[in-house]
């Protein structure tokens, strides 16, 4: 059975999105990413070769320059392959204007810790209007 749960946060970029969960426990540099794909390149990263396009992705910080940090998501968007979503835990400068630029939406300040609520998989949807997000587990 799968059961839904709504958490309080803070929109950071608004906007409506809904998707399946990929979760970082990194940060993450988008310029690393393959824009025709989405897939992270990045050597060290736990998450190398998994696709970040069309889901929602949970991370803690961005990591990289402003420069390098909206060319790689500026390119991911113009193939298609951006996150539908980002719920951060830190909202630092780089990344949030750089996200505001590409219009996904963004949140943070979570009333519950997302690791501990959100796993690869589960269903969420990020309502920037509302600042909710809603968490549907799946086994």
């Amino acid at each position: 059975m799968n059961s839904a749960k709504t958490f309080k946060c803070r929109t950071l970029v608004g906007g409506y999105t809904e998707g399946e969960a990929i979760v970082s426990r990194e940060a993450i540099c988008f310029y690393l990413c393959d824009p025709a794909t989405g897939e992270l390149l990045d050597k060290n990263h736990h998450l190398r070769g998994e696709s970040l396009a069309k889901k929602v992705l949970v991370l803690p910080s961005g990591k990289g320059s402003s420069v390098v940090q909206l060319d790689g998501l500026f390119q991911m968007k113009e193939k298609n392959n951006l996150p539908l979503g980002m719920i951060v835990i830190d909202a630092e400068p780089v990344l949030v204007s750089s996200v505001y630029v590409v219009e996904t939406p963004m949140v943070d300040r979570v009333e519950e810790d997302p690791y501990s609520i959100i796993k690869d998989g589960d269903w969420v949807v990020i309502d920037g209007e509302k600042e909710l997000i809603t968490v549907t587990k799946r086994s």
